[in-house]
């Protein structure tokens, strides 16, 4: 081998050792980590005062109890505080107990409102059956006075005809029907006369009753309960 290959190989050598050596002291280098980061597995600051605030017993934050003034009693100093502290708790106190009956009193209201609701819904209920029952009443009568006419004109030996005692024997169930729902007939022969039961047509002269006594009544009357359905028709001894 000539002189000038040897120089060559030396120079290619010391040209790959040169190349070796830079990588190495690129690999050593270490990148500096950023201001502010902290290590890793170490909590930062704004952490560790978080975590602080957490363990914080409760009411750490509430004002500390004031130190008496300087020649001020202690035990007297204390009997004020608490005083002051107790007329506190009393006025939060007296606040919920006027809540409390305000509301107690605005639900007696509304209890008084429905109880007085249900009584008049029911008094309306009544007055309007009362109301239908009268009218149904009043267009009944007279079919019932129309029976009294009929059986009035059968002579005696035919009211034991199949006919007229099948009549009588309807008419008979119908004033018991009536009788059983509340309708009565008023009382009018014989008896004083009464504006709020009778209505007087006209006035006559009896040797049997009295004056304002009625001799005769030309129209029955009802009443059904303590309602007037219609009055009697009557004539009055003058």
């Amino acid at each position: 081998m000539g002189m000038a290959e040897q120089e060559r190989d030396m120079e290619i050598e010391k040209e790959q050792q040169a190349a070796g050596t830079e990588g190495q002291d690129g690999e050593n280098v270490e990148t500096p980590e950023p201001e502010g980061t902290a290590a890793k597995g170490q909590p930062t600051a704004a952490k560790e005062q978080e975590t602080a605030e957490e363990e914080q017993p409760e009411g750490a934050g509430e004002e500390t109890e004031e130190a008496p003034p300087e020649g001020e009693d202690p035990k007297s100093w204390a009997e004020k505080r608490a005083a002051k502290k107790q007329a506190k708790l009393d006025k939060k106190a007296q606040g919920y107990k006027d809540q409390i009956e305000q509301l107690e009193d605005k639900v007696k209201r509304q209890l008084a409102e429905f109880e007085n609701f249900r009584n008049r819904t029911e008094k309306e209920k009544h007055a309007m059956f009362e109301t239908g029952a009268k009218s149904v009443i009043e267009k009944i009568l007279p079919v019932v006075d129309n029976f009294e006419r009929g059986l009035a004109t059968v002579p005696e030996d035919k009211k034991e005809d199949p006919f007229a005692d099948g009549m009588n024997r309807i008419y008979k169930q119908l004033l018991t029907e009536l009788e059983n729902i509340g309708v009565k007939p008023i009382e009018a022969v014989g008896k004083e006369f009464d504006p709020n039961l009778h209505n007087a047509v006209m006035q006559v002269e009896s040797e049997e009753y009295e004056s304002g006594v009625i001799a005769q009544e030309l129209q029955k009357g009802y009443t059904y309960r303590d309602g007037v359905v219609r009055h009697s028709m009557v004539a009055v001894v003058q």
